[in-house]
């Protein structure tokens, strides 16, 4: 590990201390399967493996907030919380180094959730305006609960509204999909035993039987996709295969995809589109506005944020409002964030505790502060 912190550290420290945060550290080696299970298909390739002496799959640190989460369930602490953090992740970029800092606040349990998504955006716009003096940022936001409420409001199968869910935040994985639903595919070759267990929906027995093939392959569940997630994946493709979209439902969705329009004008587009469409997109509409007049409250342009409805981030554990900043005339992100309601209980939590929280990348800002002198 470096040992150079950024110059603008002891900044950074000071907001967050402003800002009401727990300053929080986390270890470097994590367990790797919450990574693995949870962190999506673009970071599982990036992440660094290795084993303990028990034979337990670690990894060096990809990112902060899995980490921060799993340290306040084992710490059983009180909500809400706002935990701060400042420290290395570790994984593997098409650009920069591998090894490299990260900051952000993780917010849990608050209620409020139009309030905490507002407040998360508005944090980490105040860090960037903070470390950047003059720079002019861009800011996009997109909505999967407001993607759901579509997808469930046009009557899809709970596979194929699985499936576009995942592929949110990926114009390939979505574009894909889409040509899937339009076209659906014919049967793919099975081998007898496993077709047989799809036809029947047997999750429980393909799981077995992808677990025993794995074994006899030396193939560790670990390393990927465990068996019950691969059986399920299996039988969920069987079932959309015999789905086929009618052609006013997919031309509304991809209506509500194309919707790119300023924050000040989001919700009043997504309720021309809703009534045009014939759909009702309920308290996730309502929610959508209540955000857009908080982040205004916290003094954000709001005339100047994007609300693009295919806009999402890679992650499989975002559940609402995700977001990334950048510098004026540049595609990479300075920050990024979102809504993760159901991490805490996937990662061992008793109760439900909302979430929301972003990361900033400390080399990009450091370079474009380099960059202005």
């Amino acid at each position: 590990m470096t040992s150079r912190y950024p110059a603008i550290a002891s900044d950074i420290a000071t907001l967050f201390a402003a800002r009401g945060t727990h300053a929080v550290e986390v270890a470097v080696l994590q367990p790797a399967d919450p990574f693995l299970d949870m962190a999506g298909e673009d970071l599982r390739r990036r992440i660094f493996l290795t084993e303990s002496e028990t034979g337990q799959t670690l990894c060096l640190r990809p990112e902060f907030t899995i980490p921060v989460c799993l340290d306040h369930i084992a710490s059983q602490a009180g909500t809400p919380r706002r935990y701060s953090y400042l420290g290395e992740v570790f994984r593997q970029r098409r650009e920069g180094g591998n090894e490299f800092f990260q900051a952000g606040i993780e917010d849990l349990g608050d209620g409020d959730t139009p309030q905490a998504d507002a407040r998360s955006l508005a944090d980490a716009h105040a860090l960037l305006s903070l470390v950047l003096p003059g720079q002019a940022l861009t800011v996009t936001l997109g909505d999967q609960t407001i993607f759901e409420a579509v997808l469930a409001a046009l009557g899809l199968p709970r596979g194929w509204r699985m499936r576009l869910a995942r592929a949110f935040g990926s114009a390939a994985m979505l574009e894909a999909a889409l040509a899937d639903l339009a076209n659906p595919p014919r049967n793919g070759q099975l081998a007898g035993p496993v077709a047989a267990l799809v036809l029947d929906g047997d999750l429980e027995g393909l799981s077995t039987h992808i677990a025993g093939g794995m074994e006899q392959a030396g193939l560790s569940a670990s390393a990927g996709r465990s068996p019950s997630d691969i059986a399920r994946r299996l039988i969920e493709k069987a079932e959309l295969r015999s789905v086929r979209l009618s052609n006013e439902a997919f031309s509304a969705l991809k209506s509500f995809l194309a919707i790119d329009v300023p924050l000040d004008g989001a919700a009043q587009a997504l309720e021309i589109f809703a009534a045009d469409a014939g759909l009702s997109l309920g308290a996730a509409l309502d929610n959508f506005s209540a955000r857009a007049k908080a982040i205004e409250a916290h003094g954000l342009p709001v005339e100047k944020i994007r609300y693009d409805a295919a806009f999402g981030r890679p992650l499989d554990y975002y559940t609402g409002l995700v977001f990334e900043i950048a510098a004026q005339d540049s595609d990479r992100p300075l920050a990024g964030g979102g809504r993760y309601d159901r991490l805490l209980t996937l990662l061992g939590a008793k109760t439900p505790i909302p979430g929301v929280g972003f990361s900033v990348w400390l080399d990009r800002i450091e370079a474009l502060r380099e960059k202005a002198r």
